[in-house]
Parts: C-alpha cells; structure tokens; sequence
C-alpha cells in the first residue's frame, strides 16, 4: 500500500525460509544530517522528493525511523573471498523492502551502514563517509555509461564517528538495486540449507529476474544460461571504458547482471593490463586484466550451487553445468569485440578486427596511454598530448584503420555518431573523485562533488565544459591506492 511519502513496499524476499535471512532493524543513530539526495532516482521510484528532505525522511535514510510497510532484515549469504569460502552476510546493511515503481518495477531499497547484524563477524557494521560518498559518485557514473549497476538514492551522516585506522565521519548509504541476489547467496544455501531451500531460491530468482526460465525444458539449466549471459555482458562493459572492480569475491556478484558493492573500485588511466588499485589485493587476482577470467571462475562456482536442480544424475549435471559454464568465454569475447569495434567507429564484421583492437592496445601498452583519451582522441581526431599518437608505429596502425572504415558503406558522420556514443570524454578520473571526497569530507562542502556528478551524468555529449575533467592526473612517485572502506 502507497504512503503519504510515496514508499511502496513488497517484501517478497521476507516470504522466503528463515534461513536466508534475520530480521533485523537498523540500529539508530545520533544526529543524522543530509548529504545528497539523487532527486532524479527518487522521482523515479515514485516517492516525494520533498518529504524526503524533511526530518521524517532523513530519520529513515538513517534508519532512526521504519517507513510504513517495510520489512527490515539482512540477508544471509557465504562466498568466496580472494578464493577462500566463507560464511558472509549482510554485515553492515539492512533491507528496508522492494520499493514497487511507477513503471511496474521492483526494486531493494537497502540501507548500507546501518549497524550490527547477526552477520557482522566482530565489525561494528557502521560505514565512513567517504566510501558512502564514493559508491554514490561511481554507481551513478556506472548507469550514465549505460552499465547495469546499484544506484544510490542518498547519503547521510549520522552525527557519529567510524573508527578504521584513524575516526572518521560516520554515514549510511541507502542503495537501489534489481535485488541483493548474489552468486553467495546460492553458495550459503548449498552449503548450509537444503535441496528444497535451493529449490525455492532458483525458483525465486527466476521470478523475479529471468520469468522466462520458466517456461524452459530445464528452468534451472536456463536460469545459469541466463545469469552467464548477463555477466558475460557486463564485464565486457567493464572492459570496454577500464573499469576496476577490485573485489570480484563471489559474494559481489550479483545474480541480476548489475554491479555491485564499491569498494575499492576505481578506472584506470595509462592502459596496463595489470593495472590493481585496491590495497588488500596482493597477488593482483582482480586486476583489470583478469576480470573476464575471475567472472568465469566466480559462475563456475554458481553452477556448482545449481548441480541438484540441473538433473537428479549427477553426471549429467556436471555435463550440463560445464557446457553452459563454456559458452562464457565466446560470449564475453563476442560482446568485447562488439564494443570495441563501436569504439573505433566499426559497423560491420571483419576477421582481422580483433588483431586491428589488440594491435591497438598494445601500442598503448607500450607507450603508457591513457585508456580513456586514446579512443577519445580517435573520435574527436585530437592527440591530447600522447606521445602514442607521435609514434610511426600508431600511423601505420592508423592507415589500417582507416583502410577498414573505407571498407563499410557508412557515411565519416554516421562512423563519427557511433564513436562518439561509445567514448565517453569523461570518466569518474580517480584525481577528481578524491578531490571531491576532500571538499565533502574534510571542509563538508558538497559543491565540488556535485559539480563532477553533473559531468559525470552525461559522458557522451562531449561538451566544452568538461574538458577540464578529460586532463589526466599529476605526476606521482606513488601508485594510486584504494580501500574498501569497511
């Protein structure tokens, strides 16, 4: 039923065994204050961007108040961290229920940072400011680059210091995302639950996420073919503007093909393969580079949850699983390949495309271009100062290129439309998003923030204006680090 706020809940997920999760309310906090409120987002789910300004609306961002139909619970799940399993959960978080939209959609409304659960493994389930602030700015950066993504409704501070290596300011995301459904919550319910639980949690998944499973032969053999499809996908758009996740444990995929849980996520700039940002990847098993090999691993590791339902023989199950879990690598390389040749303003299908794309990357490889400004600079014919585009070897890659666009029958403004709807000329630069979390956290001044949102929102119009953001980063001794923030 509505509310006077225009929250909307079902709560479907709290209809399922109590095994899959706890109720659990948010724990109160202090003195909670507005930091920023996607307006955009909130008219979308249809609630009263006004009211949520007011105290009542804050008291909910901060979890000091229960909205009307809501069902607070945090969900239990296991998962494999760095390739070790564990026994996980919603650790820090609580879903408040599945907002239903406007436009007959569901969504998980989920407060992130609100307090001890049953799941919380000693941590104090509290969250700083600046990892809140940084989900915000690269989940919404994700969706304007048109990847499948969380979103972030609001941040607030709760008037409370976190303690990590030093106090910071304490604050609490609350996230949007198709569901919380993870490759871990799969692996939780094998691991501890029953052949019936699986069941009803594959059969769950399907409803809300692939109905048309469904109506196949094997709803289960569908269901993993879709999943594998969809994140086949979604790390080739990854791929495709050098995004970093930075934790690909199995518990931070989600079974709806959306990215989630930023971390220590960030973009790459100059173009290396082994780019690693975040600081607890030691061995580099989430580099930008491995990413397509880690998402096979991680849905080898959902079908293995899937083997019971897939057919009561085992053997053939196995047989089933690895034939499915095979068709990932020609997918990604078929979506990977796609998207580059719309990079480089390439309508039509050549063999020799993929050697004219590698050709490429390794010329950036070799001369520590920037990812970003080297397929800007193709769309836009400007060298934005890379000494790659200096070098004989890139006019002679250059003279390849053009022969191959020479070769389609699509008109040099047509070929230029479609490169520069799949460059962006800005991207969330790792520089800007600190500067931005500076101002925010240190002098509590949202404006810088704000500002780079606003360009962030709209990567493919190449305006003027947002030149400035397309400048790389100053010189640094040191290798650009990042943190989970947990």
């Amino acid at each position: 039923m509505k509310t006077d706020f225009g929250w909307n809940f079902d709560n479907s997920y709290s209809r399922l065994p109590r095994r899959f999760f706890t109720q659990q309310k948010p724990i109160p906090v202090k003195a909670p204050k507005l930091v920023i409120l996607n307006e955009k987002l909130a008219a979308d789910l249809g609630v009263d961007i006004a009211k949520l300004h007011t105290e009542e609306g804050i008291a909910i961002f901060a979890g000091n108040q229960i909205p009307e139909g809501a069902f607070p619970l945090a969900q239990a799940y296991a998962g494999h961290q760095f390739g070790h399993f564990t026994m996980l959960g919603d650790g820090r978080a609580v879903l408040l229920g599945e907002q239903l939209t406007p436009n007959d959609g569901r969504l998980d409304i989920q407060l992130k940072g609100s307090g001890k659960t049953p799941y919380s493994r000693g941590g104090d389930g509290r969250a700083a400011l600046g990892p809140m602030l940084r989900e915000y700015i690269i989940s919404e950066a994700m969706y304007a680059l048109g990847i499948p993504t969380t979103r972030s409704l609001a941040v607030v501070t709760t008037g409370e210091t976190t303690f990590r290596e030093t106090p910071l300011p304490g604050a609490i995301l609350t996230r949007v995302a198709a569901s919380h459904l993870r490759v871990g919550t799969f692996q939780y319910i094998t691991a501890f639950g029953s052949h019936e639980e699986l069941k009803i949690l594959a059969d769950y998944t399907i409803n809300r996420h692939y109905p048309q499973a469904a109506m196949a032969e094997n709803p289960y053999l569908s269901l993993l073919q879709e999943v594998i499809k969809y994140q086949a996908g979604l790390i080739a758009k990854w791929q495709l503007v050098g995004f970093i996740h930075g934790v690909m444990n199995t518990d931070n995929m989600a079974i709806s093909g959306e990215t989630i849980d930023y971390g220590p996520c960030a973009f790459m700039d100059t173009y290396e393969p082994a780019t690693v940002f975040s600081s607890i990847d030691i061995e580099g098993r989430y580099a930008y580079g491995n990413q397509p090999y880690i998402g096979g691993w991680n849905l080898a590791r959902f079908a293995e949850t899937l083997l019971p339902l897939l057919d009561d023989d085992e053997g053939e199950a196995v047989k089933l699983a690895e034939a499915a879990i095979s068709e990932y690598g020609k997918l990604y390389q078929s979506y990977w390949l796609a998207g580059m040749r719309a990079k480089l303003g390439i309508f039509s299908e050549e063999e020799q495309d993929e050697a004219l794309v590698v050709d490429l990357l390794n010329l950036m490889q070799k001369y520590s271009a920037d990812y970003t400004n080297t397929f800007l600079g193709l769309t836009v014919d400007k060298p934005y100062g890379l000494k790659l585009f200096a070098t004989e070897e890139f006019s002679q890659w250059k003279r390849r290129w053009h022969e191959r666009l020479g070769r389609q029958e699509q008109s040099e403004d047509t070929i230029q439309e479609l490169m520069r709807n799949s460059n962006p000329a800005v991207i969330p630069r790792n520089h800007r998003v600190e500067e931005a979390l500076d101002a925010a956290v240190n002098q509590e001044d949202t404006s810088v923030m704000k500002k780079l949102l606003a360009v962030l929102s709209k990567p493919f119009a190449h305006l003027p204006e947002q030149a400035e953001y397309c400048t790389l980063p100053p010189k640094s001794d040191r290798p650009y680090r990042t943190f989970c923030g947990t």
